[in-house]
Order: structure tokens, then C-alpha cells, then sequence
């Protein structure tokens, strides 16, 4: 006799995302798992007396989101402190950094994460200075970081406060005296500085994972660093508290100790698990330190007018001009033979061509890249050169497609880029064509999904733009085959765990508006982890 099912997803448009993509009608899930899929009349006799049965009215389940790409404690503080993503300029920021400030008199620290000056309506497009943030306290130090964490600004208090943890070749300055602008080394020993300590890292990672299964994701790849973060998050699986599955990648300053006790890519339990070492070639295009083959646009004029090779004469360009390094070739190189030698799965971070070329060749490097599915973060200005080297290595590429906010015409990468280097970013048909493997996360710019989803189907141009199926893999299946996962994750299969979301409507039928679909329910392991359903 067939035993009942825990769980039913009835009277719904159940899209597998499988090769090719099938449809039912309904789910039956039993201990976290699902165990049939077929016409809801076919269904319904797996109904016992305490089976959940759940109708869908005709909604459309999907394998959860899986974010490959996130940084949950920033997103949680983004929560909890003053959130200055929509800010439209200097004054609304110090404005909600003020508000931020009486709502919370006894933190010392005042603190301000996502704010993007490219998107500010406010005639000025430049970071947020020392000038700016003393206009919200002379007395307590104040810290905002910019939304890709590779710029912080700070007021003089913080400024003196970290004076000793700053490299001063990461401090900007002007006639001598610092802007308070931190880049790059110095703003990562801004961001250590902030971090939460035991009892408000658990607050925050509770805010940023409500988010997240808010957003329909039911697994994320958290870059952690000097955090307490790997502990809380284990406590709170422990305690039945997590709502969803964590992939820990470790900064690669975590190698040597993860060595020692004898923690490998994939220990772990069901909920978290240890993911990949994480280290870094360049930094960003808004702060103007992705490593590039060309100056930037907005250094030197445009010299960006290149094939898809990228290639280029580039030596009459400064390094000043082309970006910067923040770890150097031959110190990375070190790093991964270390870390793969080991056994670890390696993802590195690398926006600009240059910083492409040097770390796809020092992954190319390593005895078995596929199988060990490395990966390249951003790969944001990959040539086809790279494309294709990276497709017969088994290479992962781990894409935002929410980065293609940027991309428009006129928006902050042809201001840096150039309109033709601006048209090669994030050419995410292109890679699929080249098969490399594509996983899609959010790096939390902002955490959402079907944001990133719209975005890719929606790009400027076909060379960027995939089908709306096709971009859903990539945040299922691919993000799952991104981190060992997709024998239990990523498409809705018999024998796959029961992590689904439900959403209000079909981005098949309104692929222009799919950033305005609602997630009606999310589910990891067959539980309902958030329950969203309009009335």
C-alpha cells in the first residue's frame, strides 16, 4: 500500500525545469521530499487523513531559487541599520542616516549600507565624502558603504577611529587630506570593523533569511569573512531557526584554519554546508578598480572599441587608468594551488578582461577545474577567447544578471566603460551558447531573483538576453550545479528535495514585467517557510 503523502500541491503549473522543461499539474511531497508528480486527479488518492493538501488555484511552482552569489550579514545590517539604496543623493542619504541615528541613540556606531551614486537623481555622481557624513554627527563615527562593498565613506570620528587598519594607498584625498572615500583593501578593513558580534550577527542573518524566502530563494552561497556568521548559522539550524540552505564560501584568509580541522568543500549537515575558498583578482566598475585591458572611458576618452576578443594595445595606458589588482596574479596563483591541492572548490572574483585572462588562466592551471567547478564570480567583460576556454574546463561562471541596471544606455557602465565594452558585459546568451556552465545570483544588489530573471531576459542587446526558461535554470539548476547540488536541488523531480516557490503569475505570460510578480509561497524541504498567498 502506497503511504500518504505529507503535502500536496494541487491545481497548479508545475514548470520541472528539466531538459526540456515538462508541466504538471501537481506535487506530492513526503518527508521533505518529492516523491510524484502528475495531473492533480492522478495526485489526489496520495491524500491521507492529515495530509496538507494545498490548491494552487492554477499558480506556477518552480524549483526554489538558489542565489549563488550573496553576502547575508550585509543584507541583514542593510535590515537593521539605515538602508540607503534608494536614496536619490547625498542629502537623502545623511537625511536617513540621521533618522537611523535617533532611532537607535545608544549603538555608537551609526551605519549605512547600499547607497549608488551612479542612480542618483541629484546632479552629482560621486561617492559620499567625510564633508557629507559629519553633516550627521561630529561626535559619533558614521560609516556608509556603497552597494558593492568596494567603496566605504566615513566621517572624520570613523575615520580616526580606523585610522591604524586603513592602507593609505586605499584612501582617497584631496589637497593632502583625506576624503574619506576607502577603497578596496581599506574598505574591506572597514567593512571587518563592522562586523556583528554573537548576539546581533544572529538578528541580523534572522532579518536577511526572512528576506530571502520572502524573494522565493531557498538557498543561498553566503561569502563569508572574519565572521562569526558560520557559527550563528549553525546554531540556527540547529534550533529548527534557519528557513533555508546555506553554502558557507570561505574568504581564502579561512584556508589555512579549515586545513587544520579538517573541514572540506560539501562537510556539513543538510542546512549548511562548507562551500568553495573565495578570493579575489580586481575590484569594481564603480569604483573604478575592475582590472581592465583599456583605461576606462571616463579616465581617457573612449578607448574601449575592441572585438570580442577584447584584445588591444593597451601600453601607453597607466595602471591608475586601467584599474587596480587586489590580490596580484602571482599571490592568487599561490592561493589556488594551495586551496585546490587541498581538495577545495576555488571561486574568484574577476570583473575587468584583464583580471579574467589571469584568473581563467590560473584555474586552467589546476588538475581537474571541472570537476572541481571552480568558479569565476562576475565575469562581467569575459571575451569569447575566455568563453570558450572556460566551456572545456567545466569553468562555472557565476553571473548577476541584476548588474544589467547598469548597462543602459547612458547608465554608470557607458559612462565608465565605453558604449561598446558597455554591450559586451554580461553576455549571458553567449556564454550559454559556449556551454560554459551559468549560475545566477544576486550579490545581493539587491537579493530578488526575479529582478536578476527580468534583467537577463530583458537585456539591451541579444548577445546578453536568454529566454525566460533559460534564465530560470540558471537560478535553479545551474546555481544548484554550482554548488554539488544538483542530485537533491534544482528542478522539480521525484526524488529531489521539496524546495519550491509559488509565484502569483507566469513570467512566461508577462515576460516584460516579471520583476513584478509576487512569490506566493516558498517551501524548503516540503514546509512552508513563508506564505505570501493573496487573499
Amino acid at each position: 500500500m502506497t503511504a500518504a503523502a505529507d503535502r500536496l500541491l494541487v491545481d497548479a503549473e508545475v514548470h520541472t525545469l528539466t531538459e526540456p522543461d515538462t508541466v504538471a499539474d501537481a506535487v506530492a511531497i513526503r518527508d521533505g521530499e518529492i516523491v510524484r508528480l502528475g495531473r492533480t486527479s492522478e495526485i489526489t488518492f496520495l491524500a491521507g487523513v492529515e495530509t496538507d493538501v494545498i490548491n494552487c488555484g492554477g499558480r506556477v511552482v518552480l524549483p526554489g531559487f538558489i542565489d549563488a552569489h550573496t553576502h547575508m550579514e550585509q543584507l541583514g545590517q542593510h535590515l537593521v541599520h539605515a538602508d540607503l539604496s534608494d536614496a536619490d543623493g547625498p542629502d537623502e542619504c545623511v537625511r536617513l542616516l540621521r533618522e537611523q541615528a535617533e532611532r537607535d541613540p545608544d549603538r555608537e556606531w551609526i551605519l549605512g549600507f547600499g547607497y549608488d551614486e551612479s542612480e542618483w537623481t541629484d546632479t552629482r555622481s560621486t561617492p559620499l565624502t567625510r564633508a557629507d557624513l559629519d553633516r550627521v554627527s561630529e561626535d559619533r563615527p558614521v560609516v556608509a558603504m556603497r552597494v558593492d562593498l568596494h567603496t566605504a565613506s566615513l566621517n572624520a570620528v570613523a575615520l580616526e577611529r580606523l585610522a591604524d587598519d586603513l592602507p593609505d594607498s586605499d584612501l582617497r584625498t584631496e589637497g593632502g587630506e583625506p576624503t574619506g572615500v576607502a577603497v578596496e583593501d581599506a574598505a574591506e578593513a572597514v567593512r571587518t570593523g563592522l562586523t556583528a558580534d554573537g548576539e546581533e550577527m544572529r538578528t541580523v542573518l534572522a532579518a536577511a533569511t526572512e528576506y530571502a524566502v520572502e524573494r522565493g530563494v531557498t538557498g543561498v552561497h553566503d561569502k563569508v569573512r572574519g565572521s562569526v556568521a558560520p557559527r550563528t548559522y549553525r546554531e540556527m539550524a540547529a534550533d529548527g531557526d534557519l528557513p533555508l540552505r546555506v553554502r558557507i564560501d570561505y574568504w581564502s584568509d579561512h584556508l589555512e584554519a579549515l586545513v587544520d580541522v579538517g573541514v572540506g568543500t560539501n562537510d556539513g549537515g543538510d542546512r549548511v554546508r562548507t562551500g568553495a575558498i573565495k578570493s579575489f583578482s580586481d575590484g569594481s566598475f564603480g569604483s573604478r578598480t575592475a582590472r581592465l585591458r583599456e583605461p576606462y572611458a571616463d579616465e581617457d576618452g573612449d578607448r574601449g572599441e575592441t572585438d570580442d576578443t577584447g584584445r588591444g594595445d593597451d601600453a601607453s595606458a597607466s595602471d591608475g587608468e586601467r584599474g587596480q589588482w587586489v590580490v596580484d596574479p602571482e599571490a592568487l596563483s599561490a592561493l589556488v594551488d594551495r586551496a585546490d591541492g587541498e581538495g577545495y572548490q576555488v571561486c574568484i572574483h574577476a570583473i575587468g578582461d584583464e583580471a579574467i585572462e589571469e584568473t581563467l588562466s590560473i584555474l586552467e592551471s589546476t588538475a581537474d577545474p571541472g570537476g572541481s567547478r571552480h568558479r569565476i564570480e562576475h565575469a562581467e567583460l569575459a571575451t569569447d577567447d575566455h568563453l570558450e576556454r572556460m566551456a572545456e574546463t567545466g569553468i562555472v561562471a557565476s553571473m548577476q544578471p541584476n548588474f544589467h541596471r547598469w548597462a543602459a544606455e547612458g547608465g554608470l557602465y557607458d559612462r565608465c566603460l565605453g558604449t561598446d565594452r558597455r554591450e559586451r558585459t554580461n553576455r549571458f546568451r553567449r556564454v550559454l551558447d559556449a556551454g560554459v556552465p551559468l549560475a545566477f545570483g544576486s550579490d545581493c544588489m539587491p537579493l530578488d531573483p526575479l529582478l536578476g530573471v527580468h534583467h537577463a531576459v530583458n537585456a539591451p542587446t541579444d548577445r546578453q538576453r536568454l529566454s525566460v526558461t533559460e534564465a530560470l535554470r540558471a537560478y535553479t539548476r545551474g546555481a544548484a550545479v554550482a554548488g554539488f547540488d544538483d542530485d537533491r536541488l534544482g528542478t522539480v523531480e521525484s526524488g529531489k528535495r521539496a524546495d519550491l516557490v509559488v509565484l502569483e503569475a507566469s513570467p512566461w505570460e508577462r515576460p516584460d514585467r516579471i520583476d513584478e510578480i509576487d512569490v506566493a509561497m516558498t517551501l524548503v524541504d516540503g514546509e512552508v517557510v513563508f506564505d505570501g498567498r493573496e487573499a
